[in-house]
């Protein structure tokens, strides 16, 4: 919320198509020789921030344009599912979603809250939510849903932005209110994720099961997907040039639902 309206203050001044340029060449530096360079820098896989960050600019004409690329895998669906339909004046017309419901007329006149808004739709129900704290609750740990209390989220959306986003510190009120509970340097830390390492087990142990559902002749006869474009993905990670873990498993994850119904 505060480094997305950063990231594209700085490149909007960019004409269009020099922001294209600009991905082009960024999307063919090595992963190798760009995790080589940002050790030295302390970054943790730079390779995957920059091609979240090619990902996201491609296509954008503002920022509620970088936003919805930043959080979709693939930016032209029509180039991997299969059914979309062009229009007479040559647009692809994309399925409806939740992120093209239409906004609240009050309440999201800034940026980030419309960021905030579209996540409390889409990422905190359908993410967060199904996974994180199912886990959570595996070994009885409370973690998001005590801030999901109607009361709370309505005394949140209330408040105005700075009280939530205050230069670089984000969660600014909470913070202030922990500070009188909890010692500061269990707040002010860097965030600590529980990430496993899903691209590699896609190189290793996950191969066989991966590569039988992304088969290119089981996706031309199941006829879902162009099997073009996820195949060279699936060339790409396995070669390490590229780390598609995200954009592959959301494929994979739609290829396992589907042989289970069946």
């Amino acid at each position: 919320y505060f480094w997305g309206p950063r990231i594209w203050s700085h490149l909007a001044w960019l004409p269009y198509s020099a922001r294209q340029v600009l991905c082009n060449v960024s999307s063919h530096i090595p992963s190798d020789a760009l995790n080589r360079f940002a050790k030295h820098l302390h970054v943790l896989r730079p390779d995957e921030k920059l091609q979240k960050l090619t990902r996201a600019v491609r296509g954008a004409h503002n920022l509620d344009d970088f936003y919805r690329n930043l959080v979709s895998e693939y930016q032209d669906p029509a180039l991997v599912v299969k059914g979309f339909t062009e229009l007479c004046n040559g647009v692809v017309q994309e399925p409806p979603s939740l992120l093209g419901d239409p906004l609240p007329t009050q309440g999201v006149e800034q940026s980030q809250l419309r960021m905030m808004y579209r996540d409390s739709a889409t990422y905190l129900p359908d993410d967060i939510l199904c996974k994180i704290d199912r886990a959570a609750m595996a070994t009885s740990l409370e973690t998001r849903v005590p801030y999901l209390d109607h009361r709370v989220a309505e005394l949140a959306w209330q408040l105005p932005l700075d009280m939530k986003i205050r230069g670089n510190e984000g969660k600014w009120a909470l913070r202030q209110v922990l500070y009188k509970y909890v010692p500061r340097e269990l707040i002010d830390r860097p965030k600590a994720g529980f990430a496993i390492p899903l691209g590699q087990w896609l190189r290793g142990p996950l191969h066989d099961w991966a590569e039988s559902l992304l088969a290119e002749s089981r996706l031309q006869a199941e006829g879902y997907f162009h099997p073009l474009p996820i195949r060279t993905k699936w060339a790409e990670h396995l070669s390490g040039r590229r780390d598609h873990t995200s954009s592959l498993w959301a494929v994979l994850m739609f290829q396992a639902w589907l042989e289970q119904v069946r």
